[in-house]
């Protein structure tokens, strides 16, 4: 008896040693087969493309330090890759995924892995398409917990929910962009937002497509929140309930209260709620901001946060979002957002810059000869519309490809001018071109970001791949270089990868540039991207080869 109660001992002390232990990098497997599946959605029923029949589509879920390895098999008819949006994928731009920048797309009936390790990040972060308009159904969360043992810098939740915020079509969307291409104009705005891919019962024949959570009093939620409309900043709330924002774009902020939160295409915010309330059925609720006079897709998606025991014949409550150009909202929100900064998790800011970029966005028309009115509206950075190559840059950089590529694109703009002063129509010589800039390894780089009154002033929202960067300033009107840097803050900026740029105003943006390859940045509006609003970033090898592009991998698919 004694034998065995000392075995048992020792067998216990083992399994405790065990879960003390930090745990191993683990490999974390997936399939995704891309194909057509059949959806309905408000009385409409379609064929559009999906991951695994599903939309959205998986979940991903590691930890961080964990490798990743997802085998997508295309069997549409799109040829198309996959942007893991927001990971960092040091050296290793072969797994970042835009077609034509890192890699070509993958042919319908091939397949090929993308393999990458979660480096030194952890948080919601997500996937989606990144090829014509197709990731307005192809697109999902993913999820990366801390290392074994490693708790959250905020309290432990009971639970979590990813609810990602989404566009829907009644028309096939691929037809819905090609004829506003062939017009010249705007394609048509979505039909309805969507919580989960549910549009929820404000909308006709959604009874069943609505996403609900059940809830139990006293108990704390996080909700890992994802923006993946295709052209709408959305506003988010849950009535009688308050936020408190501890994350975005998977990096830890300081804590604050909000009655809603403001969160812009590509980006992801984390929020606790506290289920404090009377029990009952209270709606969460998406609705579009915007503050130019441009039409968008003014329709309120809505979800349901149930508490246990209560009937589903009880009617949900509403919230109170807030006005559809609440500029002040938008504004004072983005102020509040704040790096943690904290020993474990540091804002390493870069104090001193090597490079200075302004680059001002632009609407332009151009002439078409066979579209409606016999003109295109395009969209520029610097005066310059990108025009996408046809083979990859990052393949073209790493095999020494000429002619795909030049290195001039201006590091500020070649017509300076009252950037957000009343409108202009004047053309300012827009060029196209596959133009892009080269940047030395391990340089400091600040980006002012302008937007500009060509046409019309607006926000856009600006995504860097293969980096983070920190905000350290943001103002209406134009950007004063001898001013506004005093004003920045280099203590405890928001670090993220995704950044809006406010209506007739600017931001600054900082970051290192350790890790070489070709990196896309552009505006995450899809039809600002596709109007050519997007350029690259060409990060040089650094020393050894430890700091220098990692060789592609077999399956690379070519052009």
């Amino acid at each position: 008896m004694a034998m065995r109660t000392s075995l048992l001992g020792v067998l216990a002390f083992g399994f405790l040693c065990f879960i003390c232990l930090p745990a191993e990098a683990a490999l974390k497997k997936y399939q995704f087969d891309v194909k057509v599946s059949n959806v309905s959605r408000l009385c409409h029923a379609k064929q559009m493309v999906t991951v695994n029949g599903g939309f959205p589509g998986p979940t991903i879920y590691a930890r961080e330090g964990d490798r990743i390895q997802i085998n997508v098999t295309n069997y549409a008819q799109y040829n198309l890759s996959i942007h893991w949006h927001g990971l960092k994928q040091y050296r290793n731009g072969w797994a970042d995924g835009p077609a034509y920048i890192t890699q070509c797309p993958i042919q319908t009936g091939n397949s090929y892995v993308y393999d990458f390790n979660v480096t030194g990040q952890r948080g919601t972060l997500w996937w989606h398409a990144h090829i014509l308009w197709l990731r307005a159904t192809v697109y999902g969360a993913i999820v990366i917990m801390p290392q074994q043992g490693t708790p959250f810098p905020f309290p432990q939740p009971d639970r979590e929910e990813v609810l990602v915020l989404g566009e829907w079509w009644n028309a096939d969307v691929e037809q819905v962009e090609k004829q506003g291409n062939a017009l010249g104009l705007p394609p048509n705005m979505s039909d309805a937002h969507t919580i989960n891919g549910k549009p929820g019962p404000l909308f006709p024949c959604s009874e069943k497509y609505t996403f609900a959570m059940e809830v139990e009093k006293g108990k704390t939620y996080l909700l890992r929140i994802i923006n993946a409309a295709l052209n709408d900043e959305l506003f988010f709330a849950l009535a009688n309930h308050t936020f408190t924002v501890v994350e975005i774009d998977a990096v830890y902020t300081k804590p604050f209260t909000t009655d809603a939160i403001l969160i812009a295409p590509g980006q992801t915010t984390n929020v606790l709620v506290r289920a404090n309330q009377l029990p009952g059925r209270y709606f969460m609720a998406a609705r579009a901001f915007m503050d130019a006079p441009i039409s968008v897709d003014n329709k309120t998606a809505t979800a349901i946060f149930q508490y246990k025991g209560i009937p589903e014949t009880v009617i949900p409550k509403l919230p109170t979002l807030p006005a559809q150009n609440d500029s002040d909202f938008a504004l004072s929100y983005n102020s509040k957002l704040k790096s943690i900064n904290t020993p474990k998790y540091p804002a390493n800011v870069p104090l001193n810059v090597d490079r200075h970029l302004l680059l001002t966005v632009g609407l332009g028309i151009n002439p078409c000869p066979t579209c409606l009115n016999g003109t295109r509206l395009t969209a520029s950075l610097n005066n310059i519309s990108f025009i996408m190559p046809q083979t990859a840059l990052l393949q073209s950089h790493y095999f020494n490809i000429k002619g795909v590529y030049t290195l001039d694109f201006p590091d500020k703009p070649p017509t300076p001018f009252n950037f957000t002063g009343a409108p202009l129509t004047a053309n300012l010589r827009t060029n196209v071109g596959t133009r892009i800039s080269k940047i030395a390894f391990n340089s400091t780089v600040e980006i002012v970001i302008q937007d500009t009154n060509l046409l019309s002033v607006e926000s856009h929202p600006f995504h860097l791949h293969g980096y983070n960067f920190f905000v350290v300033g943001t103002g209406i009107g134009n950007f004063d270089p001898k001013k506004d840097p005093a004003k920045y803050n280099l203590i405890d900026p928001i670090e993220r990868n995704t950044v809006g740029v406010p209506t007739g105003g600017w931001t600054a943006i900082r970051f290192r540039a350790d890790n070489p390859g070709v990196w896309f940045f552009h505006c995450h509006l899809e039809l600002h991207t596709g109007w050519g609003l997007k350029t690259a970033f060409l990060v040089e090898n650094g020393p050894g080869l430890d700091h220098s592009i990692l060789p592609p991998p077999k399956d690379l698919p070519s052009c």
